[in-house]
């Protein structure tokens, strides 16, 4: 099982900042959702930075939420190497 949400900090561009579970720090591009059913709800700006960690997973105030394997899967992650403290690490190809 990935780890799940433990905090959620929006950014600019559609971008959540992600805390999981085991410590890991990753960015989230929210913006390919927004096209799509009730997710074309969190285009508008002052909506989209209401979003908070709830039960293991991002939500907003009109229930949407996303798979919190999918925010791990598909998040890029931060993780301290020799030579760049926050370099990003491009997400994991799913199997």
């Amino acid at each position: 099982m990935n780890p799940r949400v433990k905090s959620v900090r929006p950014e600019s561009d559609y971008r959540l900042s992600i805390i999981f579970t085991n410590g890991e720090k990753g960015i989230y591009d929210c913006s390919r959702l927004l096209d799509f059913g009730v997710f074309s709800e969190l285009r508008d700006p002052g909506y989209f930075r209401q979003v908070r960690a709830a039960h293991g997973t991002v939500v907003w105030p009109h229930e949407q939420d996303i798979c919190p394997d999918t925010l791990y899967e598909d998040s890029y992650r931060e993780k301290a190497s020799p030579n760049k403290k926050d370099a990003l690490d491009a997400p994991t190809s799913r199997q």
